[in-house]
């Protein structure tokens, strides 16, 4: 059983942080490389959220919003 729980530790010290690992080292030559990857999230973010305030103007000016008062069909 004991096995079990070190065969986790290594999967994850050992290769799925590995990527994040060399992050960290990468920081201390290049800081911009090493958040680009957070500057491509960031990006992708913004670009969907730019998407969703665009469908939503759309939905707006189609008035296909229902604007009822009432929140549930029995109140």
């Amino acid at each position: 059983m004991k096995d079990f729980f070190y065969a986790i530790q290594d999967l994850f010290v050992n290769v799925l942080f590995a990527p994040l690992d060399a992050i960290r080292e990468l920081e201390l030559t290049n800081w911009f490389a090493a958040n680009a990857l957070s500057w491509v999230f960031i990006l992708i973010g913004m670009g969907f959220f730019v998407y969703w305030m665009l469908q939503l103007k759309k939905f707006n000016d189609n008035n296909e919003e229902d604007k009822s008062i009432s929140s549930h069909s029995f109140l």
